[in-house]
């Protein structure tokens, strides 16, 4: 089958309009995923609404949980997105490697997150007790443990999306966990 296609600007509605060109003055570009929730005249708004919300969680725990789940959910279009994204907040080639598998034993609160979300999307949202423990213990509270779940919600949203349309990626494709070396 023939992947989906990705609208122009001229093709969608005027208050989509506006938010390509938000997207344009603010990241250069307007991403495929973007442009393709964009076919729907609320989706795109309804979904930049959600993915900015205020959190407990700072830039570089969303792109843990953001690496896991898009890791779980194998959408390759996600895992090369936040793959740039983590490089550009700091995490190595290595670091993400190893954050997509579900750990981050470089550091101990970065690993327990890295843990406690893929114990979650595993187990369709019962993490087991121990990960559960040691999230707590280091640090995280129940707004925080909220935060993991809508962020679950909205990386899944944006991977099923890719994983339903597979249409292009149109940033540096990540490597294959299968194939790199760890």
């Amino acid at each position: 089958m023939e992947r989906f296609t990705i609208p122009g600007r001229e093709e969608i509605s005027a208050n989509n309009q506006t938010i390509f060109d938000q997207l344009e003055k603010g990241l250069g570009f307007v991403p495929n995923l973007y442009a393709y929730y964009a076919k729907n005249d609320t989706a795109l708004g309804d979904y930049l609404t959600l993915q900015n919300r205020k959190s407990t969680l700072k830039a570089k725990e969303k792109e843990i949980i953001n690496l896991v789940v898009s890791e779980y959910n194998q959408c390759f279009y996600c895992i090369s997105a936040h793959t740039a994204l983590g490089k550009s907040h700091g995490f190595t080639e290595e670091e993400i490697l190893e954050i997509r598998k579900g750990t981050a034993g470089f550091d101990s609160k970065m690993d327990s997150l890295a843990k406690f979300t893929r114990s979650a999307v595993e187990n369709k949202g019962k993490a087991t007790e121990n990960v559960k423990e040691e999230f707590f213990a280091q640090g995280y509270s129940e707004a925080s443990l909220i935060d993991v779940a809508v962020l679950i919600g909205d990386k899944t949203i944006s991977n099923y999306i890719h994983n339903l349309a597979d249409f292009e990626i149109d940033f540096p494709k990540a490597q294959r966990l299968e194939t790199a070396q760890v």
